[in-house]
Formats: structure tokens, C-alpha cells, sequence
């Protein structure tokens, strides 16, 4: 009866002998998923931020290549027409940009005593008064 007792003394120490280092195991494990997984997320991350400048890349040539290919086989006359437009667009464009720039600046400074009429007067867009209206008609 002693061999039997030391029997199942010896199976029950081995099974927590086996769970111990199946605990220890399973956590050697899961940290080294853990840092593989970290791993490939900064991976796909490098990944995709290089994948996005090489499609900007591309873009941007093929819209000059695309534009270059129709100015081929335009005539001078269009050629001409086509640049004093692109000129107008580029002029719109960059009027719009420094006014907007200038209304961010010019927002802190604007006094509740300015009136549109006033701020038109200083811009010189503002119709001047007229002196014909006060004098007598025939």
C-alpha cells in the first residue's frame, strides 16, 4: 500500500510539476507573440507611409506626364491660350491665399467701430459720395 500511496504522490507532484511549466511555457510565449506582433505593426506602418509617398510620387508624374502629352499635340495658338489661362488660375489662386492669410491676421485687430462701407472707402472699392445729389437740378 506504501507503492501505491507513493504511486499517486508521484503522478500528482508531475501533473503540477506539468502545469507549472506549462504556465511558464504559455507565458515565454505569449511575450514572444507579443513583441513579434509589435514587430509587425511598426513593420506595416513603415509600410504604408512608404506606399503612400510612392503613390504621391506617381500621381504627381503621371498629371505631368498626362499634361505634357496634351500640350504635344496642341497648336501654338492653344498652347498660348492654355498658358495665359493656367497664368489667370495661378493669379486667382494665390489672391485667394494671401487674403485668406490676411483675414486670419486681420481678425484680431478688426474693431466693432469698422463698417463695411468704411472698410470698402480704405480699400478705394466704395463709391464716393456724390456732391451732384445735394445740388440743385435743373
Amino acid at each position: 500500500m506504501a507503492n501505491l500511496g507513493d504511486g499517486f504522490k508521484d503522478i500528482f507532484l508531475a501533473g503540477v510539476g506539468a502545469m507549472a511549466i506549462t504556465g511558464e511555457k504559455a507565458q515565454d510565449l505569449i511575450g514572444q507573440l507579443i513583441e513579434k506582433g509589435e514587430i509587425t505593426v511598426d513593420q506595416g506602418k513603415q509600410i504604408n507611409s512608404e506606399l503612400k509617398h510612392k503613390a504621391e510620387d506617381v500621381a504627381a508624374t503621371l498629371r505631368y506626364d498626362a499634361l505634357e502629352a496634351r500640350m504635344a499635340v496642341m497648336t501654338p495658338e492653344e498652347r498660348t491660350a492654355f498658358a495665359a489661362r493656367a497664368a489667370e488660375l495661378a493669379a486667382k489662386a494665390n489672391a485667394e491665399s494671401t487674403a485668406q492669410d490676411a483675414a486670419v491676421g486681420d481678425a484680431s485687430e478688426a474693431s466693432a467701430a469698422d463698417t463695411p462701407s468704411e472698410t470698402a472707402k480704405a480699400a478705394g472699392n466704395a463709391p464716393e459720395a456724390d456732391d451732384d445729389a445735394s445740388a440743385p437740378t435743373a
